[in-house]
């Protein structure tokens, strides 16, 4: 059985934001819903292929950036975030997303935001399950190829 799940990590990346007046959580909630964004988007073009998808799990290391996301309510510390970030709400609301917190130890997503040393990356990609060829390596599979 080769089931297809449809999961995210969302991080943010601060460097990316010119505006310094967003909070932390801000950066993350536009993050968030960015992330959301895009899985809505890979959701529907796998529709086409009969995949179907619901409370997909998106995964953030900031539980206030969660909150946000998960009250309906407007708050005067969130009133600066744009109102196109927003609609993450209601996927929320709707089941279309599920929220979790993840520990920075294990957010997949710092593989692409952040600088990181190298046991880091080992640690992260062997998690995602990439694998890291070595030159001598890709040679070493190209002869094998061409044989």
């Amino acid at each position: 059985d080769s089931s297809v799940a449809l999961t995210a990590f969302a991080d943010a990346d601060h460097a990316g934001y010119q505006d310094t007046s967003h909070s932390t959580s801000g950066t993350e909630y536009i993050a968030l819903s960015g992330c959301c964004a895009q899985i809505l988007w890979m959701r529907s073009q796998l529709s086409d292929y009969g995949l179907v998808f619901n409370k997909i799990p998106m995964y953030c290391d900031n539980k206030s950036a969660i909150a946000l996301c998960c009250n309906n309510v407007q708050h005067s510390h969130s009133k600066h975030i744009d109102i196109r970030y927003h609609f993450i709400k209601e996927q929320v609301k709707n089941g279309v997303i599920e929220l979790y917190f993840v520990n920075t130890e294990y957010q997949l997503a710092d593989l692409f935001t952040k600088a990181l040393g190298r046991d880091r990356i080992e640690f992260l990609t062997n998690k995602l399950g990439m694998r890291s060829f070595t030159p001598e390596t890709l040679k070493q599979l190209m002869n094998e190829e061409e044989e």
